[in-house]
């Protein structure tokens, strides 16, 4: 791994040969993530994302050597982002941890809090999220918000991260903490940590795969800052730790002349 400046602030990039080396060091990052948690302050807390190399991750994680390794009650499970579908649709986030991790670990349903994002008022959705999140990490809005352990996310091809679409109204969230936010392009709603609480992580993961991901990771990392076009930009930790593990697809257009 190493360090290096990306629109003006550090980051740690960790390339590696593929996917599947991608999940195992993510694995790696999550063990040893959650096990600071516990010895800090006795619990995890991590924010899931949804999407394919996450799922792969799930499924490592679920089985031996991480599973043992991993303090399960101790652990508090959020989501990131969520799309307007119930658990069970093919399209859920949470409906994809389900399958791939939470039906294999031993935690308690008190410990898993999914986005509630097939409701109709996404509004009061985002509000009791938000209220969750301030119960279980012990901090109450309107207040500083509090930091996860780690916070996973991924990189779409067009520079958004959760569900923080370009363009769009949650870009420039100060105060809320999670938001419902409309895509045009995808004729969408979605439910998404905003900024300020992402920022405030002791760690985000980034997870980025494929040589589809290699030029808008290019743009995020080595381009001029213009984060309502590369809403990707937006997440620059206050205190935490910023990783950025890639593959080498994804990373073969690092270093050469952005268009």
């Amino acid at each position: 791994m190493k360090s290096t400046q990306a629109s003006g602030r550090k980051i740690d990039l960790l390339v590696v040969a593929d996917q599947v080396a991608l999940a195992q060091e993510a694995a790696k990052l999550v063990v040893a993530t959650a096990e600071e948690g516990v010895t800090r302050h006795g619990r995890f807390t991590v924010a899931m994302a949804g999407g394919s190399t996450p799922k792969r991750l799930y499924s490592l994680l679920a089985a031996e050597p991480y599973c043992a390794r991993l303090p399960w009650r101790e652990t508090h499970l959020f989501w990131g982002d969520e799309r307007a579908v119930p658990p069970e649709h093919p399209d859920s986030n949470f409906g994809m941890a389900r399958a791939t991790l939470l039906s294999r670990v031993p935690m308690l349903a008190d410990q898993i809090h999914r986005m509630q994002a097939e409701r109709k008022d996404l509004d009061a959705a985002a509000s009791e999220y938000e209220a969750k999140i301030a119960r279980t990490l012990a901090a109450q809005p309107p207040d500083e918000p509090p930091a996860f352990d780690l916070i996973l996310l991924g990189l779409g091809t067009d520079g958004h991260t959760a569900s923080l679409f370009p363009y769009t109204r949650a870009l420039r969230e100060t105060k809320r903490w999670v938001a419902s936010n409309y895509i045009p392009e995808l004729k969408a709603n979605r439910l998404t940590l905003t900024p300020p609480i992402l920022n405030r992580a002791a760690m985000i993961l980034f997870l980025v795969s494929g040589v589809e991901k290699a030029a808008v990771l290019q743009a995020v990392l080595e381009g001029s800052p213009d984060p309502e076009r590369l809403p990707a930009q937006l997440i620059r930790p206050v205190a935490g730790r910023l990783v950025w593990l890639v593959d080498q697809a994804a990373a073969s257009r690092l270093g050469e002349k952005i268009p």
